[in-house]
């Protein structure tokens, strides 16, 4: 029997191939004949670095600016002249320094610095995943770290950050990297709103980002500016595109300068995993994340491998930390079964510190029940 074991992360507790690795173990453990596929999978978001190098790719390690400005560590994964890059790594919230949120400052400059740093590694396709920003700047940044100019009304180069942009002038995208226009960027995102309006970055995102009521006024003023001056230049308006608004409008700057296109994270993560290979000859598949719930429903990885496995005649399992699902609900996503941490371990915060101990527990009982 070939079972393929295909999970994102445990946020907090375990890494993707951590994962992966558990659960095997514990399917080994009572089913020693089991023929086991490893293979850890992303969604965009965090972990989709990871991801790639447990895949093959190989990791380029740099240093570039985070969201507000003081350089951090990271890296990207390359691979045949493909170059994945986590938005999270380098303007994520999890790089906001310890005095906590700057939704009106944060920037994607890093961002750009990366991308950079990708095409000077020969890269001709890039994968961005831009899931777990900390940004609202419209992806300003970004391409001013790539050559576009932006200035204010003095011809002073506009400061970084989301609310510099209501004060944007003119544009100059003369000096945009040569090479992005040579380049293939597929932009990994599971949301479909437009930059501006109710449904847009500022309102839907910013409070995740720590923009308050009046924050949130000021950030929708400099997307607005954003999206009216760059139609202007471009000759076209992207700013109601479906995931223009993803990543605090990171998405319209990829669609309006980087000739980006969106797609669903999880569906171009498992292509470039290997998942979709893996699946040849497999009787079952079992996924997972740190919690099932509705977030999980929108296109998180676990939903897109059950799809995938669904496509296949495979069952698809599914293991999470809490699993807050309805049983319809996780049928109609295509789970044939759940398994939940909290069964063993209703403490949450034991069952994250004791995560890898429970999924090893998990993986001997999902074999005990295949018989």
């Amino acid at each position: 029997m070939r079972v393929v074991v295909a999970p994102d992360k445990f946020k907090g507790s375990a890494t993707a191939a951590q994962v992966a690795a558990t659960l095997a173990a514990g399917l080994r453990r009572v089913r020693p004949d089991l023929d086991i596929a490893e293979v850890p999978v992303a969604d965009g978001g965090d972990g989709t670095v990871a991801a790639a190098l447990a895949a093959g790719f190989t990791p380029v390690r740099m240093t570039a600016d985070g969201p507000v400005g003081a350089t951090v560590e990271t890296t990207f994964a390359v691979r045949r002249g493909t170059a994945v890059i986590e938005m999270a790594d380098v303007a994520g919230l999890r790089r906001l320094p310890a005095s906590g949120p700057a939704p009106l400052i944060a920037s994607t400059y890093g961002v750009g610095q990366v991308i950079r740093a990708a095409l000077d590694a020969g890269a001709d396709t890039i994968v961005l995943g831009i899931g777990g920003s900390a940004t609202s700047d419209g992806g300003a940044g970004m391409v001013q770290a790539l050559g576009v100019r932006l200035t204010d009304d003095q011809g002073n180069d506009l400061r970084r950050g989301g609310a510099a942009l209501a004060g944007l002038s003119a544009i100059d995208s003369s000096g945009l990297d040569q090479r992005i226009a040579a380049t293939v960027v597929l932009v990994a995102s599971d949301v479909n709103n437009p930059l501006l309006g109710p449904s847009g970055a500022a309102a839907v995102f910013g409070p995740q980002k720590g923009a308050s009521s009046a924050d949130i006024a000021v950030l929708e003023e400099g997307l607005a500016r954003w999206a009216a001056l760059t139609s202007a230049a471009i000759a076209r308006d992207v700013g109601a595109v479906p995931g223009a608004g993803a990543a605090g409008g990171t998405g319209f700057a990829a669609l309006a300068y980087l000739g980006g296109r969106l797609v669903p994270g999880a569906e171009l993560m498992l292509g470039l995993t290997g998942f979709m290979a893996a699946l040849d000859g497999a009787d079952l598949v079992i996924t997972g994340e740190g919690s099932l719930d509705w977030q999980t429903l929108g296109g998180k990885a676990p939903v897109g491998v059950a799809r995938a496995a669904a496509a296949r005649g495979l069952p698809a399992y599914v293991v999470a930390g809490r699993v807050e699902l309805t049983g319809a609900e996780l049928s109609d996503a295509g789970f044939a079964r759940a398994y939940s941490l909290a069964d063993l371990e209703p403490d949450q915060a034991a069952s994250m510190a004791r995560a890898r101990e429970l999924l090893e527990q998990v993986g001997a009982r999902i074999a005990a029940d295949l018989g």
